[in-house]
C-alpha cells in the first residue's frame, strides 16, 4: 500500500518499539490516545519506571496528575524524534507524532487550546488531537489560525467531519490573511470507524434489530467513503484518517485514497501477514443492499447524512459519549499508575 498508492500508513501506539517496527514497514506518522498510553505503560513499565521515579523525586510538590502528563510529554518527544527525518523529507505533510489533549477538557475550548499550544511546542513535528465536540470545533479553528497542526478525534460521522473541515478552512484563511505560510501544516480528521460499528451492534442487541451477518461491519466504512467523496468534491485541505480497527475492511476498503490509515501494532502485523489483495477500493461503493440494511439504524442515518447531527448534538451522540468515558477513565488509570510509584501500597 505504501509503495503502490498515495494512501499513508501511520502507527497507532506510544510504544517506541512498535513505532520502529511501523517505520520499517513504511509508516510515516503516529497517533496515540490515553487508552494506548495506559496499555503501553502496563506492558513496558520496566522501561519507564526509573524515569517516573526520577520525575517524582525532581518535582516534590507535583501531583500524580502533573507527573503523569510530564511523562506523556517525554513519550511524545521521544516518538517525535524518531519521526523527524520523515517530517523533514516530506516538508511537514507526514512524519508527525499525534498527541491528545486531556479528554477531560472536552467542554472547555480555552483549556483545549492552552494545552494544544503546550503540546505543539514540544517538537516541530507534533500534531495535536482535539475532540470533535461542541467546544472542540472553535478550538480547532483557533489552533489552526495559530499554526498548530491538528488531528480532529472523537469523531464518527460525516457531519462532524464537515464541521471540522470548515473550521480548519476558516483557521487557514485567517492565518493566510495574516501573511503566514500554511504549506507545512499537516492536519487530519479522524473517523473512528470501528467505534461506530461497535455502537450499532449495541443498538441491534438492545432493539432486537436483525440484519444479515457482517452488515454492521460496514457502517464505519460507508461513512468514511461518503465523507471522502465529499472532501474531494469540496477541495478541503485536510486528509481523513481511519482509526479504531475492528476488521480488515477498515484498511482494505480505504486503500487508494489520499488518506491516512492508522492501525495499532497488532493490526499492522495481521495485515502484513494476510493474503488480502492490496488494491485501490476507496472509490468502490458499498453495496446498496448493505446501505439499505444499515438505514434501519437512525444513528447510522445521522452519522452518514450531512446535517444529520448539529454541532450541539455532537457531545450527546452515543459513540462520542462512550469514547469520552473510556478516554477519561484511562486518564484516571494513568494517574493511578503514577500513584503506585509515588505512594507505594504498604500492604503489597
Amino acid at each position: 500500500m505504501t509503495c503502490t498508492t498515495c494512501t499513508c500508513l501511520w502507527n497507532d501506539s506510544s510504544s517506541l518499539e512498535e513505532l520502529e517496527y511501523a517505520i520499517a514497514h513504511g509508516a510515516v506518522g503516529a497517533t496515540c490516545n490515553p487508552v494506548i498510553v495506559v496499555e503501553v505503560l502496563r506492558r513496558e513499565l520496566h522501561l519507564w519506571k526509573e524515569r517516573i521515579e526520577a520525575l517524582i523525586r525532581s518535582r516534590p510538590s507535583a501531583t500524580e496528575h502533573e507527573i503523569a502528563w510530564a511523562l506523556v510529554d517525554e513519550m511524545t518527544i521521544a516518538g517525535a524524534r524518531l519521526l523527524k527525518p520523515i517530517y523533514d523529507a516530506q516538508q511537514g505533510r507526514n512524519g508527525r507524532l499525534s498527541v491528545q489533549t486531556d479528554p477531560r477538557f472536552y467542554r472547555d475550548s480555552a483549556a483545549i487550546l492552552h494545552q494544544a499550544e503546550h503540546l505543539a511546542a514540544l517538537a516541530p513535528n507534533i500534531i495535536v488531537k482535539i475532540p470533535v465536540t461542541a467546544a472542540g470545533i472553535p478550538a480547532i479553528e483557533e489552533a489552526t489560525c495559530r499554526g498548530i497542526s491538528i488531528n480532529a478525534t472523537v469523531c464518527f460521522s460525516l457531519p462532524q467531519c464537515v464541521e471540522v473541515a470548515e473550521a480548519f478552512e476558516r483557521g487557514l484563511q485567517r492565518r493566510e490573511r495574516e501573511g503566514h505560510d500554511v504549506t507545512r501544516m499537516g492536519s487530519v480528521c479522524t473517523i473512528m470507524v470501528g467505534r461506530l460499528d461497535d455502537w450499532l451492534k449495541v443498538v441491534a442487541d438492545k432493539a432486537g434489530i436483525s440484519v444479515d451477518p457482517g452488515v454492521l461491519e460496514w457502517a464505519g466504512v460507508a461513512v468514511f467513503k461518503k465523507t471522502y467523496r465529499l472532501f474531494q468534491e469540496r477541495g478541503y485541505r485536510m486528509r481523513l484518517l481511519s482509526a479504531a480497527f475492528r476488521n480488515h475492511m477498515h484498511w482494505s476498503e480505504l486503500i487508494g485514497g489520499d488518506v491516512v490509515i492508522s492501525p495499532p501494532h497488532a493490526w499492522q502485523k495481521r495485515f502484513n501477514a494476510c493474503d488480502v489483495t492490496v488494491e485501490p477500493r476507496i472509490d468502490k461503493p458499498v453495496a446498496p443492499e448493505i446501505l439499505t440494511a444499515l438505514r434501519k439504524f437512525p444513528d447510522f442515518v445521522r452519522a452518514s447524512s450531512e446535517g444529520g447531527l448539529s454541532r450541539e448534538e455532537f457531545d450527546g451522540f452515543p459513540p462520542t459519549r462512550r469514547t469520552l468515558r473510556q478516554f477519561i477513565a484511562a486518564c484516571h488509570d494513568l494517574d493511578a499508575q503514577v500513584r503506585d510509584l509515588m505512594i507505594p501500597n504498604p500492604d503489597m
